[in-house]
């Protein structure tokens, strides 16, 4: 149980990464991908179907901390509690002007909700580049990492800008789409990437010391192993339903 405990919070935290991190790319992006009004709504609309399913894989993965390490949601919040301040404040931000931008249908007002989507999403990548470089510096001695691996890690926010041009290029079709087609990168292979350095980061953490023991951690692991099969299957219908390229806005 212990084995399967760790592998699926690494598959939940990598899953949300290299999903969410495409919404989060394409949102940094989004002022060079739409240069207008009716082009940056396009652009929104390649990822509008996906975000908020994108974002269940961390609360599961919030859920796995919780019943199988017990404990280390408070150690990571203490020890890191900047970043997540800002993280959390990044993460309205950007939602705020997703959810927003189309209430009033005022020029100034998109505009400014649009400004709040790419500052948003800028704060996430940041901040997750942060978080997971303080985490491969640190490891389980996360003061001692935040300062040195919050800066080393920030370079990772440029993943999210890669990832999420790969995930345009497949979603858009016309000068958007090629607009994305300039900036470098492959969606498979920032995708490897971003898992790639989830599971590294994942692997400084002492998991093995904070491990629940008996039922705690029995019901943990085999509730995620039942319930993972169905939050990918959901996520998997959602891709087949709007597996189409985007021409047109949406209701954002």
């Amino acid at each position: 149980m212990e084995f399967v405990a760790v592998a699926m919070l690494a598959v939940l935290v990598s899953g949300y990464l290299v999903l969410a991190g495409a919404d989060i790319g394409v949102g940094m992006l989004l002022g060079v991908l739409g240069r207008d009004e009716r082009e940056r709504r396009v652009v929104i609309a390649s990822f509008a179907p996906f975000f908020l399913g994108n974002e269940v894989w961390l609360v599961a993965a919030a859920g796995v901390t919780a019943g199988a390490f017990p404990g280390l949601e408070h150690e990571l919040l203490v020890g890191l509690y900047p970043l997540f301040v800002v993280l959390l404040l990044g993460w309205v931000v950007r939602d705020m002007g997703l959810w927003l931008r189309g209430r009033v249908d005022v020029r100034w007002w998109r505009a400014g909700c649009d400004v709040a989507v790419v500052a948003g999403s800028w704060v996430l990548a940041l901040v997750w580049g942060s978080l997971l470089g303080t985490l491969l510096v640190g490891g389980g001695h996360l003061e001692a990492g935040l300062n040195a691996g919050s800066v080393a890690g920030l370079p990772l926010a440029g993943l999210f800008a890669v990832h999420g041009a790969g995930f345009a290029r497949w979603r858009l079709t016309g000068v958007p789409a090629s607009r994305a087609g300039s900036v470098p990168g492959r969606y498979a292979v920032s995708a490897v990437a971003l898992a790639g350095v989830a599971v590294a980061a994942g692997s400084r953490l002492p998991l093995w010391e904070v491990m629940a023991s008996g039922t705690a951690l029995r019901v943990t692991a085999v509730m995620t192993v039942v319930l993972l099969p169905l939050l990918v299957a959901a996520q998997a219908l959602t891709w087949w339903v709007f597996r189409g390229r985007v021409d047109a806005p949406s209701y954002l």
